[in-house]
């Protein structure tokens, strides 16, 4: 077991509370509202570059995305609609969220195939600066555990997302090579971890209801079938999940088996720890504590930022008119959210060219 496992202990109730409210914050509203409104800013900024951006320069999009990219943020906004109902399905295989992230991630793993920066969907070189910015519009719909909704087919192979709380916990796994995803800002007073329901299904069995399961290994009398006295029914036997109502529980992740060179799929039982009711109503509550920003990053940024100006390939914080300073063109409009364009100017002999402008804000709309 690593170091990282042992420091993150789930029967620790820190831990415990940590989890259960990141997993309710990856399965809320609030969260896939957000990636989907990430898709929709990163959608209009990769048409704008497949066609603003100069045929002469290296750097391109491919236009064959853009469909797919389309039909990814369609899908958003039909498992949004249904999410606002409590209909949970829509992260069921072939479901909307679900398929949505599927082919969010191969857009992501195919982003820019130049070979000199992508090898076998996989970034091998940091992007160019223009790409990066659009790279950095489609890291914004990702989050670190946001898988944790989907179901989980149910293979031989496939074990639940979280065996241990480290993946989810430990700040060095959301460092990748070439980017970092937002650790969250927990709120200062964590809730209760509710007390575990007397609902145990097996591996395999149909999952009954929405909600966060633990795993854990049951105890009982091998001949009577009863608990001796003083002894838990039940204990913990890894990391909390999320799973839909009519998926199948899955297995657990356990130890790296060197006799057969490959990890183990363990089966356990999974406890009922909370069954998520939430939107049935129709409501949608408020969710802002699931995206509190770090107090000492308000302070240190803040007197930074200018909104007035930013440079071609940054992304616009005000949608108005824009005019590039030093140069005497007509100003356009750009939408807050978008990437910040190049500027085609003539030289002396005639020729257009590509320059990189600094942009000022005329008129906010």
């Amino acid at each position: 077991m690593s170091y990282a496992m042992k420091q993150y202990d789930m029967n620790d109730k820190k831990t415990r509370q940590r989890v259960f409210w990141l997993l309710k914050r990856l399965t809320s509203y609030a969260l896939w509202e957000k990636k989907r409104d990430a898709w929709e800013i990163f959608t209009r900024a990769h048409e704008n570059a497949v066609k603003t951006w100069p045929k002469s320069q290296p750097e391109q999009m491919e236009a064959d995305n853009l469909p797919r990219i389309y039909d990814i943020l369609s899908l958003y906004n039909k498992g949004l609609d249904e999410l606002t109902r409590g209909y949970r399905f829509v992260w069921r295989l072939d479901h909307p969220l679900y398929e949505a992230e599927r082919w969010n991630g191969t857009i992501l793993n195919n982003f820019f195939r130049n070979p000199e920066y992508w090898e076998r969907g996989m970034q091998i070189a940091p992007y160019p600066s223009k790409v990066e910015a659009l790279h950095k519009l489609i890291l914004a719909s990702q989050f670190q555990g946001d898988q944790s909704p989907l179901e989980v087919p149910y293979l031989p192979h496939r074990g639940a997302y979280w065996s241990g709380p480290a993946n989810l916990l430990d700040p060095d796994r959301y460092k990748y090579e070439f980017y970092e995803l937002p650790y969250p800002v927990f709120p200062d007073s964590l809730p209760e971890v509710p007390e575990g329901g007397n609902v145990i299904i097996q591996f395999g069995q149909t999952v009954p209801v929405d909600g966060i399961w633990e795993p854990v290994k049951v105890h009982q009398d091998r001949l009577l079938g009863i608990i001796p006295v003083g002894e838990k029914a039940t204990e913990n036997n890894g990391c909390f999940n999320y799973f839909v109502k009519e998926t199948k529980a899955p297995r657990i992740t356990g130890e790296y088996n060197e006799a057969i060179s490959r990890t183990e799929r363990v089966s356990t039982h999974w406890r009922l720890q909370w069954e998520d009711t939430r939107y049935k109503d129709g409501i949608i509550p408020d969710e802002s504590e699931y995206f509190l920003e770090p107090k000492a990053s308000i302070q240190a940024v803040a007197p930074a930022t200018n909104p007035d100006e930013v440079k071609t390939g940054e992304i616009c914080p005000v949608s108005g008119l824009w005019t590039a300073k030093g140069y005497e063109v007509a100003p356009i409009k750009v939408s807050a959210g978008t990437v910040m364009p190049d500027l085609m100017v003539r030289d002396n002999l005639g020729e257009q060219k590509v320059h990189w402008v600094t942009w000022q804000l005329v008129k906010p709309s």
